[in-house]
């Protein structure tokens, strides 16, 4: 069970700090003890595989909640809080809710959930009462105090469902089980280890997400997590500095924040030893950048929630700068596979490419979950047999570095040409006066796609549409230069920093940009 990873912690560490956050510390011991309270409670009302929520911002109580779901053998299904209350009640509904743990920044939507989600048994208060009479976390530990629960559950049971990243869409619900979960934790562990007696790990992107899996790969290792209370650039560059964070997961986008501010380069960063990235694509100059501000520190694991995490990884040891082009060019990869499951680059009739050729990335082992949640038919559509079908384009270098090239469904076709975006995206990424940028392809007559950039500027900074376009022209060719630069002041975003292209497409189809 995905609950042994926490458990590993807990009996070598149990005095260490598990939580440590303004108002709230728990040691290993006191969660291990608090998620048996939760789990007891739980099992009162839903039996093992039923499908419990938790709706909250990142509040140092989550970690104990979704620790008592996990160890009461039910299926967590985590709730993104940023979502409209609509697609919140919406997803809860689809998967068959049956407790639902709330924060209560969120009760004045009680009536709305409990009439959206007719299997919702109960509604739990994460830190207050969220209705009137009802329980709250407090008081199931209070109540089942000294509890034990002793359930277990197979690897091909459910874990998890969540929600896609709904970059391309409307998101399905992808279930997790709990091998291919303990596969990713292992496997990541053994891909980044820990080096320091005393890591600490930032929790400053959302539980919902890479960083609470995480948290719960780690904690095997008594790792301190610290909940960041505020997401700012210079607000998590002083709880680095102040906590002696060693270990933090970000998404490409607030890294370019980060060392963009100037206390990323005058302050001290010592401890910081593992910089986790993932989630979308990274810019190799910013990385670069990176790289000369704070050293080897950076790790990249590729994988999606339907493959979790460590398809491939680039290790610290790859992100160097070098004067050899062919190894400085591995910072634009993915790295290599970790050997958490077979990865082969397939054709569009499900056939392994030849070496050196592009083709959509594949999957299959222990690694690879079940499938999405009531959707036979996409499940059945992201298969090659039992090889899972990721959606990207990749290619392999001669070193068995992967480069993804772009996802299959933001490729543009222009002019009877194939565009990848992301090459034109790396480029842009490399301009000083560029904070982000996406690149897509809007509907035109005459060329089929008309290949646009939408430009996020640095603060204070200023590049032209036409300089951009030059640039393009003189190092990719006419065809896959931006025939339109569009300057934004911010790219919608989802909550893990991924760039919205349906989003941008939707705008620019629509005329209001």
């Amino acid at each position: 069970m995905i609950i042994d990873s926490f458990d590993k912690g807990a009996a070598q560490y149990p005095e260490r700090a598990f939580i440590d956050a303004p108002g709230l510390r728990l040691t290993y011991a006191e969660a291990e003890a608090a998620s048996h309270a939760v789990a007891r409670a739980l099992g009162k009302i839903v039996v093992p595989g039923g499908h419990v929520a938790i709706l909250s911002p990142n509040h140092p109580m989550v970690p104990a909640a979704m620790l008592g779901v996990m160890r009461s053998g039910a299926v967590y299904v985590p709730l993104n809080a940023r979502d409209a209350i609509e697609a919140i009640i919406g997803f809860a509904e689809f998967c068959d809710v049956e407790v639902l743990i709330m924060h209560s920044a969120y009760a004045e939507h009680v009536d709305a959930l409990r009439a959206g989600i007719p299997t919702l048994k109960r509604i739990i208060g994460l830190t207050d009462a969220v209705e009137e009479g009802g329980a709250t976390i407090a008081e199931w530990l209070a109540s089942h105090h000294g509890a034990r629960v002793l359930v277990r559950r197979e690897a091909g049971d459910l874990a998890i469902i969540k929600a896609s990243g709904g970059t391309t869409g409307l998101p399905k619900a992808i279930m997790q089980s709990h091998g291919s979960l303990e596969t990713a934790y292992r496997i990541g562990n053994m891909c980044v280890p820990p080096r320091t007696d005393s890591p600490a790990f930032l929790i400053a992107a959302p539980l919902t997400h890479a960083a609470g899996a995480t948290m719960i790969a780690y904690a095997q290792f008594g790792m301190r997590n610290v909940v960041a209370t505020s997401a700012t650039p210079a607000d998590i560059l002083e709880t680095i500095q102040r906590e002696k964070i060693s270990h933090i997961f970000l998404p490409p986008t607030l890294i370019y924040r980060l060392i963009a501010h100037e206390t990323a380069r005058t302050g001290d960063f010592s401890a910081l030893e593992v910089v986790l990235y993932g989630a979308a694509p990274m810019s190799a100059e910013k990385l670069r950048e990176g790289i000369a501000i704070w050293g080897n520190v950076f790790v990249q694991c590729y994988g999606q929630a339907e493959v979790p995490g460590v398809i491939t990884c680039l290790s610290r040891a790859d992100h160097v700068i070098t004067d050899d082009a062919k190894i400085d060019r591995r910072l634009a990869s993915a790295g290599r596979p970790t050997g958490a499951c077979e990865v082969a680059l397939m054709d569009e009739e499900g056939r392994i490419v030849d070496q050196g050729e592009r083709g959509e990335i594949c999957a299959r082992g222990a690694l690879v979950s079940p499938g999405y949640y009531k959707n036979d038919k996409a499940t059945a559509e992201a298969r090659f047999g039992d090889w899972h079908r990721t959606g990207d384009i990749g290619v392999f270098d001669d070193n068995g570095y992967l480069y993804v090239v772009d996802r299959m469904k933001d490729m543009i076709i222009t002019g009877g040409f194939n565009v990848y975006p992301s090459e034109i995206e790396q480029l842009i990424w490399g301009i000083d006066a560029v904070q982000d940028c996406a690149v897509v392809g809007v509907k035109d007559e005459e060329w089929g796609e008309r290949v646009t950039a939408v430009v996020e500027l640095k603060p204070g900074q200023l590049v032209t549409g036409d300089q951009i376009i030059a640039l393009c022209k003189a190092k990719l060719g006419s065809v896959k230069a931006p025939k339109d630069v569009l300057f934004w002041d911010n790219l919608p975003r989802s909550p893990v920093g991924k760039v919205l292209k349906k989003d941008i497409r939707n705008t620019l189809s629509e005329g209001t940009a």
